[in-house]
């Protein structure tokens, strides 16, 4: 009896690395997975196959201690001897090694699995696997951070709540072999991601019956969308300047060759040409630059005070021309807010830049700062308030839009190229923070700025 458990479970101990070794092949010879994701896949697998024959190990240590015990007790224990066959004591040698080379075959495999759990949990990309049942067998870290803690199985459709994924995985466990599905997620902003299922053949690991991998693929999306969203602006934004610049050069060339205040006339509005469409570029760019990023939020920590400081400063001599004060009303000590400190630099630039060229002549720019009480999270928030005309509620949902003007002409003449809180709104959803609106009608506007505070 003991041989033939001593020889089943030698059998059981080889199965799981077979089947584990013609996945891993299959999914490299396929191409099901690539890169880090077929590594990360292979990794998991790996550690399943590590577990599988860690509990093997044991079971068939504990056999070989059975089979020794049977074989003499009293030899086991305290090395006395006992009338045995002379088959028996030709076995019982090879017993005793076999039961300490398991042992030491065993912690072997309990440090390699630590480390492979380790470096699994250092895959960027997520990965799970499912059984047929679509239930979760096992899930690294970078899913569990995506999606949610995974603690114990569940069926896929309660972590991932997307009817074409749920779909995908289905078809692979009915038998196809790969499917590819895109899909957006919100955590907490879009994020675009690449869901790729592959069907596990062979014996089963763990009930597992197909890998899914996740890679995000946002930034190569939106550089798709960027590059056809600038082409279609920067064509229709630049259209005019470019036609008033080819209008006053032909008439430079032509009736206006010699005359001199024409001419001095035509060349000051040219250069004012010219540099809007400098400051449409920059602005372009910049909001390209910030949409890229958008879904990856900055961890530093920036102290507002003296962002707030510099900014006012920068832009009192503007704000003097036209009889306006800017007056800053911080508190003494004000949290540090989590960020980046020129991108958020640039969003009370662009509101301060604003609030000077559309408020009243002879007023006051107000700049106020606070914390948020009772907040969760702590939150710090920073308020431009103007004297100026105000802004139709109608208009006000839509200010953030590009190239959205309450009055064409009147921003064309103050020089805004129609991006400025547009770019503002996009810092503020990369910072996990909002842009708060409010404006009277013959009184002014106010913009209020909230952002996470440090930790």
């Amino acid at each position: 009896m003991w041989r033939e458990q001593l020889g089943w479970t030698a059998v059981r101990i080889l199965l799981p690395w077979l089947a584990g070794a013609a996945l891993i092949a299959a999914l490299f010879d396929r191409g099901a997975l690539g890169g880090s994701t077929a590594i990360g896949a292979a990794l998991v697998l790996l550690v399943l196959l590590a577990g599988a024959v860690l509990a093997t190990n044991r079971r068939l240590g504990l056999a070989a201690r059975e089979a020794t015990a049977r074989l003499g007790p009293d030899m086991a224990s305290s090395g006395s001897a006992r009338p045995l066959s002379p088959a028996a004591q030709a076995l019982w040698p090879a017993l005793s090694r076999l039961d300490r080379d398991w042992r030491e075959h065993a912690g072997q495999t309990e440090t390699q699995l630590g480390a492979a759990e380790a470096a699994i949990a250092a895959i960027p990309d997520p990965l799970i696997l499912i059984d047929r049942n679509r239930r979760i067998v096992r899930a690294n870290a970078a899913w569990a951070e995506l999606i949610g803690s995974v603690l114990e199985p569940r069926d896929l459709a309660a972590a991932l709540r997307n009817p074409a994924v749920l779909g995908a995985a289905d078809a692979v466990l009915a038998g196809e072999e790969i499917r590819t599905v895109e899909f957006a997620v919100s955590v907490p902003v879009t994020r675009l991601l690449q869901a790729r299922i592959a069907r596990i053949e062979g014996p089963s690991l763990d009930g597992a019956a197909a890998v899914i991998s996740l890679h995000d693929i946002t930034a190569l999306k939106r550089a798709d969308e960027m590059r056809a969203d600038f082409i279609a602006n920067a064509g229709h934004e630049l259209k005019t300047p470019l036609s008033t610049l080819l209008g006053f050069i032909e008439t430079l060339r032509g009736p206006a060759r010699d005359d001199a205040a024409a001419r001095e006339r035509f060349l000051g509005i040219m250069q004012e040409q010219a540099g809007r469409m400098a400051r449409l570029v920059d602005d372009l760019l910049s909001l390209s630059r910030i949409e890229l990023n958008e879904h990856v939020a900055p961890t530093a920590h920036v102290a507002l005070k003296p962002v707030l400081d510099s900014v006012a400063a920068a832009l009192e001599l503007r704000a003097a021309q036209r009889g306006i004060r800017i007056e800053l009303k911080l508190p003494e000590t004000l949290p540090e807010a989590q960020g980046e400190r020129d991108e958020l630099a640039q969003v009370f630039q662009n509101l301060l830049d604003n609030a000077v060229k559309y408020a009243r002549r002879d007023s006051t720019v107000t700049v106020t700062a606070g914390t948020a009480d009772g907040a969760t999270p702590a939150m710090v928030w920073a308020t431009v308030a103007d004297q100026s005309d105000g802004i139709p509620s109608e208009h006000l949902a839509r200010l953030t839009e590009r190239f959205y003007r309450v009055d064409n002409a009147r921003s064309r003449e103050l020089g805004g190229t129609g991006l400025g809180l547009a770019i503002v709104k996009h810092i503020l959803n990369r910072h996990r923070g909002r842009l708060d609106i409010a404006s009277t009608l013959g009184q002014g506007s106010t913009f209020t700025v909230w952002l996470r505070a440090a930790a």
